[in-house]
Formats: C-alpha cells, structure tokens, sequence
C-alpha cells in the first residue's frame, strides 16, 4: 500500500506528466489554425466563394486568439482546469461548426450563411479555444521548470510551431484520399481528434503542490499595480517589440510560397514550407532555451532584430527575390531570409513569458501574458493584410509557368521584393525600442553591480 501510494505521489509530482506534456497535447492541437493554407482554396471552391473572401476566417481567427488571451487572461490565472476545458470545447465544436458549414455551402452555393458560419466557426469559436488553450499551460509549465523556464515555455511554444509541420501532410493526405466531400469530412474527424488530445492534456495539467494563488484583495496586486513596479513604457516597449515581430513574421510568411516560386522553386515549395516550420518550432525552443543562460532575456529580442535586419538588407540590396532565379547565391539569401525570419517570428512567441515574468513576477503573469497576446491580434489583422496590399499596389503580376489543373501562376517579384522595405523599417524600429525603452532585469542589473 505504502509502495503504491509513493509511485501514485510520485505520479502527480511528475513535471513531465503534469505540466510538459498536457502543454504538448494542447498546443500541438491548437497550433494546427497555422495549417489553413492547406484547405483554403479547397474551402473557397466548395462553397462557391473567392480565395480572398475565405481568408478572412484565419485572420478573424488570430484576432480573437489575441482578444480571448487578453480578456480571459483572469480566468486562466484563477483556474486552469476551466480555462483548457473551455479551450477544448471551443476549439473542437468551432472545427466541427466549421466543417458543418462548408457542408451547408457545398449545399448551396455562395451561401452568405456558410461564409459567415465559417466566420463565427473557425474565427470566433476556435479563436476562443486558441486563446484559452495557448495561455492555460504557459504558467503552469515555468512554475514547474523555474530553473529552465526558457527551455519549458519553448517546448510547448515549439508544440505550437511543429504542428504545421506535422499536420498538413496528414490533412492532404485526408483530403485526397476522402475525394469531392473530404474537405468538410475532415474538419469532422479532426474535431474528434484534437478533443480527445485537448481533453487529455485538460485532465493532466496541474499546478505544483507546493505553489498557492494570492486570492485576497491585500495578497495579489492588480495587473496595473503590476505593472507599474516599472516605468509603463518598459511594458509598452515589450508589446510594441512582440507586435512588430509577428507583424513582420506574417507578412513574409504569407507571401512565402509565392517567393519561392519566383526564385524557381516552385517543385519544392511543400519541403521548404515544411523546412520553414521546422525553423519556427527550433526558433521557439532554441531562442528561449538560450535566453535561460543570459542575464536579460531581452538579449535574444535584440539578437532576433539584429539577424532578422541583416538578411532583409541582403536580400534587398541584392534584389534577390526579383533577381533570384538562376543564381544559387540569391537563391540561398532568400531561402536563408525565410528561414531566419521564421525561426526570429517562433522565438518572439517563445520568450514573451518568461521576459514578462522576469520583469513582474509570476503572481498575475497569465493575465499580463494574455494582455500582451492582443499584440497578436492586431498583427493578425495587419501583417498579412498589409504584405498583400503591397504586392497588389506595386510591381506587376507575370506568368509564371501553369499549375498541375493547367492554370497560369500569376506570381509578382517586384511586389514581394517590395514587401521587404515595409518589414526592414518596422524591425529597425523594434531594435530602438528594445535598446531604449525596455529596462534591463532585475537580474541584470544584480549582476552588474556584481562586477562592480
């Protein structure tokens, strides 16, 4: 009895079961809203609607991913056991609604009910569950791993990150093999999947034993009082750097496969995409398992910066995206460009928390998180949005050879090239505001007086 009540505690003080893997199981389902270029267009021609008008599900999808992290960042702080299952939920029965509504557009074509059904669906109530579920194991993970906050934040960041990769060969696959219908009968299936996966990791998320919640009035500061232990525009420097690296990140990463085409690589723009999303997982568990041995986590924010303006330039100055084809040095600046950005964008994600909790503590960092992922939401709506405005406003559309039904690839070297001065400018601003505004650590500045 005695040996089998120690393996039970034993059990339950496990980090690995308690806290990392649950995180796994919840971002590596959530993390799966990246995949929506895999099925868009199938989405757009089931329904009988444009590309473009289908788009908007994923960016309502990040904005309110960022709008639910910021108001519910309360309720994830008090309970987390509520906090995932309302994330399970949501973003199980927002995949199941969307997949009905494809249904009900397929039925009736150009149905403005199946677009706004999808809208609600996959932009609302997944982006609700997103919210929820991107926040719910991030505190939980740094109480357990307090000496490697980085590393244990990263994992399940990079969870989120890796689901790309691991998903959208799985979801093609689906597609193709369940023929005419697939689309609508994979959102079904894959309800049922991610539930099962999110429920688990519902089940096993659990705070140390030893950690208790201030509750009282007198015990736990507001979040303003929070953040007011420091100069209010050290937070502000902190949001404006986040925004601005997702800014940038998503309008690169949303002309990405048209830039590999018109450096001639169209035949291997799946292995880059997959490749890419590698980068953004490593990005998130490298970044911040690195800032783990700095002194300020606001070192990698500044390495990020500094990388991320150094490939732009390059590839600016040398017209790489315009002049790429052929030539294997252009060819890999590119490339190099995409991938550095991506791992950069996957890192920004990674250390937020930690540099948050560095700064103000861990009594309210769930809130305060969720606050600074409205930063995500405004990105949302503007990184993307702002990349296609220039690629359709600048330069010119050209053939480019035809796709596997015989269409012409419409591509525009000049537009994504140009794309490249709106993301260098917003990453140098992001580099001053690291330098200036964002106040060295505690931590730092300990071990400056050390020296001394």
């Amino acid at each position: 009895m005695g040996a089998s009540s120690a393996a039970q505690s034993g059990w339950r003080a496990n980090k690995w079961i308690r806290a990392a893997i649950p995180a796994l199981l919840l971002h590596c389902s959530i993390g799966t809203v990246y995949c929506w270029s895999i099925f868009s267009q199938e989405i757009a021609d089931y329904i009988g609607y444009t590309k473009s008008a289908t788009e908007w599900a994923f960016s309502f999808a990040i904005f309110f991913l960022g709008m639910s992290a910021a108001f519910l960042g309360n309720v994830v702080e008090k309970d987390i056991h509520k906090s995932s299952l309302i994330a399970a939920i949501c973003f199980a029965s927002g995949m199941a609604g969307t997949g009905f509504f494809i249904w009900y557009g397929g039925a009736h074509q150009h149905s403005p009910l199946a677009l706004v059904g999808i809208y609600l669906c996959y932009g609302f109530i997944m982006g609700v569950g997103l919210g929820t579920g991107y926040l719910s194991p991030v505190k939980t993970l740094m109480l357990w791993f307090q000496d490697r906050k980085g590393l244990a934040t990263g994992l399940a960041v990079a969870g989120f990150g890796a689901a790309k990769a691991i998903a959208s060969p799985i979801m093609q696959a689906m597609l193709e093999g369940l023929g005419e219908t697939g689309i609508y009968k994979m959102f079904f299936i894959l309800a049922g999947v991610y539930f099962v996966m999110m429920f688990v990791g519902h089940l096993l998320l659990t705070k140390p034993a030893g950690w208790v919640e201030p509750q009282g009035k007198g015990e736990k500061p507001s979040i303003m009082a929070t953040l007011k232990t420091k100069p209010i525009t050290n937070y502000i420097g902190i949001w404006l750097m986040f925004y601005i690296n997702i800014t940038c990140g998503l309008a690169l990463i949303s002309q990405e496969k048209m830039i590999v085409k018109c450096v001639g690589l169209a035949a291997f723009a799946g292995i880059i995409s997959t490749i890419s999303a590698v980068f953004n997982a490593g990005g998130r568990l490298g970044f911040s398992a690195w800032a783990d041995t700095m002194k300020d986590r606001n070192t990698i924010y500044k390495l990020i910066f500094v990388v991320s303006i150094a490939f732009t330039g390059l590839v600016m100055l040398t017209q790489g995206i315009k002049n790429g084809e052929g030539n294997g040095l252009l060819v890999f600046l590119v490339l190099a460009l995409i991938f550095m950005v991506n791992a950069g964008y996957g890192g920004g994600f990674s250390n937020v928390p930690t540099l948050l909790s560095d700064h103000y503590g861990m009594g309210s960092i769930s809130a305060i998180h969720g606050i600074t992922l409205s930063a995500w939401a405004f990105a949302g709506l503007t990184g993307n949005q702002v990349a296609t405005y220039i690629v359709n406003h600048s330069g010119q559309f050209v053939e480019h050879g035809v796709d596997a039904a015989g269409k012409p690839i419409m591509i525009n070297p000049v537009g994504y090239q140009n794309v490249l001065y709106f993301t260098i400018v917003l990453y140098i601003v992001a580099l001053v505001l690291s330098l200036v505004l964002v106040r060295p650590t505690d931590k730092a500045l300990e071990a400056k007086k050390a020296k001394k």
